[in-house]
Order: structure tokens, then C-alpha cells, then sequence
């Protein structure tokens, strides 16, 4: 049997970027899921794309989980308040309950965090521990570089078969969420 996507992990920068549509997007994907009744599970803060995705969702009545760790917290990134919260020790256990919390995941523009949470998606699948579905957005082209050296790596084979991958790029948000309520777990 098969069921629709849920909840999905937002992973995005805690900083704006330098290209004003990135914030633009953030919010329409925090709409759009907002609307369409998917829950928002994102790390937790309530600064840069993170806090526009998350306020975003709450304005249009979304349900959002925030999870963060202490050390962010007090280091880098000031808590979302008026969401439901969940801290956890360290890094890793904050990538298992997102994980664990979310049907599929949406990558959003970002930093070196985002690409650390993108590739430890992408390496389970290609473990075959997860088959839950990657969704990019490729606002002006921010992910094109990536996927280059994605298809590098399969050029130079250290990646055997693209075909294990679930991912979905989409240039605009509202395309994006259309792939999300049209896909299906199984």
C-alpha cells in the first residue's frame, strides 16, 4: 500500500545568501507545505532561510517540528520560539530524529551543514538503508555545480548506478511541492 508524503525535513542555510530570491523561495516552500497540510521539520532556528521556511509555515497554520542541539543553540543559531522543540546532545542525533521524523526532504539553498545533511541522505540510499525521497531546490541554479560533480564522480566511478537515487529537482517552489503531493511511498 502506498501513502502520501507527510513530513518533510527542510535542510537549508541559518543565513540569507547573497540572492534575495533565496529567502523568496524559503517562504513559498514554507507556504506551500504550510497548505497543503505536510509538516515542516526543520533544525530548529529562527535565523536566515531556517527561520523564513519555519515562519512561513506558521503564518498559513502549518505544523512544524524544530530540532536543534544545545551547542548550536547557545553558539550559533537562537531558537525558534512558539513551535514544538526538541534538543538533542549533538549533531548527529539531530540528523537521526530529523531523519527519523520526515517521509522525504527538501535541500534548499545552504551551507556546509546542508551539504553535510545532503550527503548523508544520498550515502544511505546508496547503502539501500533509506529509500525516502530527495527534492532540490535549484533556486537560480544553486545546486547545478553539485550535480556536476555528481555526475563526475559517477564519470569517474566512484558512483556505480544514479538509478538507486530518489531525487527530484525543480527550479520554482510550486513545482517542487506538485512532485512532492504527487509521489508515493511505498
Amino acid at each position: 500500500m502506498t501513502k502520501k508524503i507527510k513530513s518533510v525535513a527542510v535542510y537549508c542555510g541559518h543565513q540569507f545568501g547573497n540572492d534575495p530570491q533565496f529567502a523568496r523561495d524559503a517562504a513559498r516552500v514554507g507556504e506551500l507545505l504550510a497548505r497543503n497540510k505536510i509538516k515542516l521539520i526543520f533544525g530548529g532556528g529562527d535565523v536566515g532561510l531556517m527561520g523564513t521556511v519555519c515562519n512561513a509555515a506558521l503564518d498559513n497554520g502549518g505544523a512544524v517540528l524544530g530540532v536543534s542541539t544545545t551547542h548550536i543553540i547557545a553558539r550559533q543559531e537562537p531558537a525558534h520560539t512558539g513551535i514544538e522543540l526538541r534538543m538533542t546532545d549533538s549533531i548527529n542525533a539531530r540528523k537521526t530524529e530529523m531523519f527519523n521524523e520526515s517521509d522525504a526532504f527538501i535541500i534548499l539553498p545552504g551551507g556546509l551543514g546542508t551539504l553535510n545533511e545532503l550527503t548523508d541522505i544520498m550515502t544511505m540510499q546508496q547503502i539501500g538503508e533509506t529509500k525516502k525521497p530527495l527534492f532540490f531546490l535549484d533556486t537560480n541554479h544553486f545546486w547545478r555545480p553539485f550535480g556536476r560533480l555528481f555526475v563526475h564522480m559517477q564519470d569517474c566511478g566512484f558512483i556505480e548506478n544514479v538509478h538507486q537515487y530518489t531525487i527530484f529537482s525543480s527550479s520554482t517552489p510550486d513545482d517542487l511541492i506538485r512532485k512532492i503531493l504527487h509521489y508515493h511511498i511505498d
